[in-house]
């Protein structure tokens, strides 16, 4: 059977080819659900079919209502990939405003295996909030991939997407 990976992708670049992300989790045995954050999924509305296409499952983007079924399997882990600092700081402090961080949240509880992969530059990364958040989400079993190993924080305005590290990241997954 299968294991199904949610990847969760927030509104920072690299989701602009969060279809390579994609590909390489198919490729190392992943069946993939994507959901995006709100902002992400304006980026990536021209997308959408082609992404489902590609994932075989729906595209997540908000809360479905009570009475609807869910329409994706139940993950086996969870990748924050591209992971802002936005969603790194409400995910420490336990916010569910959106769909991705109500499955971010409820992820720690579950003792899901979570992986985040950031895409920060270096002025956001010098936000005290940021240090704060990354060692409470470690505490926490969350896996952070910030720094040598993972993503290093780049000059604003001059982030290249691509050396994203999504193999860092499916490497940081359990087998």
């Amino acid at each position: 059977m299968t294991k199904i990976l949610y990847l969760i992708s927030c509104a920072a670049p690299p989701a602009q080819s969060v279809a390579t992300g994609i590909r390489k989790a198919q490729a190392a045995g992943w069946g993939v659900c994507l959901i995006l954050t709100p902002s992400a999924h304006s980026w990536l509305e021209n997308d959408i079919a082609e992404l489902r296409e590609l994932t075989g499952y729906p595209i997540r983007h908000q809360y479905k209502l009570p009475a609807e079924s869910d329409v994706l399997p139940s993950p086996d882990a969870i990748l924050v990939a591209p992971a802002t600092l936005n969603t790194l700081t409400k995910w420490a402090d336990g916010h569910a405003d959106t769909l991705a961080l109500g499955l971010v949240t409820e992820g720690i509880g579950l003792r899901l295996p979570l992986v985040a992969l950031p895409y920060l530059n270096q002025a956001q990364a010098a936000h005290p909030a940021l240090e704060r958040s990354v060692s409470f989400l470690r505490e926490c079993g969350v896996t952070v991939l910030l720094g040598l190993g993972g993503f290093v924080p780049h000059v604003p305005k001059h982030g290249d997407l691509e050396s994203y590290p999504w193999d860092a990241a499916l490497d940081a997954l359990p087998r």
